[in-house]
């Protein structure tokens, strides 16, 4: 059921009692194929169970059911969070940013591309190394790309963008400032 699709009462019924017949089987020796069967057909119900609890659910309800990381996990497992991956991997992002701002770092969320999240990651280090230098910064990145990733799971990846990548370049070649200087007077004639 983790496709968002729903179950109908029959269909509840019937996965309940293939349970019930599993458990026993599993309780005298079953086989690895019955317990992993067991778990998918828990599975289902406690997400059809869930989607229901959610259908006469208000608004307050829902918020603070998508707050608590337990039952947000247990939405996004059924795909039944209230929430787009988007707002999720933005919270994600911004939950982390007061533990890396402490360790002298920062971090900027920049959106999503196709199913790519965007961060700008500064982990402190010197000189706005990002990623790329110094102690720690590898580290920093990987745990803003495993947090986002448990926020929001149907993202595809997570692109730190460093502090370097995310400016634009202060060097201009004086070679580029002569060559169009030279070019204006005889555009000029």
């Amino acid at each position: 059921m983790a496709d968002g699709a729903r179950l109908a009462d029959p269909a509840v019924e019937a996965r309940l009692a293939r349970l019930d017949e599993l458990l026993e089987r599993l309780e005298s020796g079953g086989d690895s194929a019955e317990a992993l069967e067991s778990v998918g057909l828990l599975t289902d119900v406690y997400g059809e169970a869930l989607a229901r609890m959610l259908d006469g659910a208000d608004a307050a309800l829902l918020d603070r059911v998508a707050g608590d990381e337990l039952l947000a996990h247990l939405l996004v497992l059924h795909s039944l969070h209230p929430e787009p991956p988007e707002r999720r991997a933005e919270r994600a992002v911004e939950r982390l940013r007061p533990a890396v701002r402490e360790r002298g770092g920062d971090l900027q969320w920049l959106g999503v591309e196709g199913d790519v999240a965007r961060v700008r990651v500064d982990s402190g280090g010197g000189g706005g190394c990002g990623s790329g230098c110094g102690a720690g910064g590898g580290d920093v990145t990987e745990v803003v790309r495993a947090t986002v990733l448990a926020a929001a799971p149907e993202l595809r990846s997570v692109e730190a963008v460093t502090a370097e990548r995310a400016k634009p370049p202060a060097f201009v070649p004086l070679a580029t400032l002569t060559t169009r200087r030279a070019e204006r007077p005889q555009e000029a004639r």
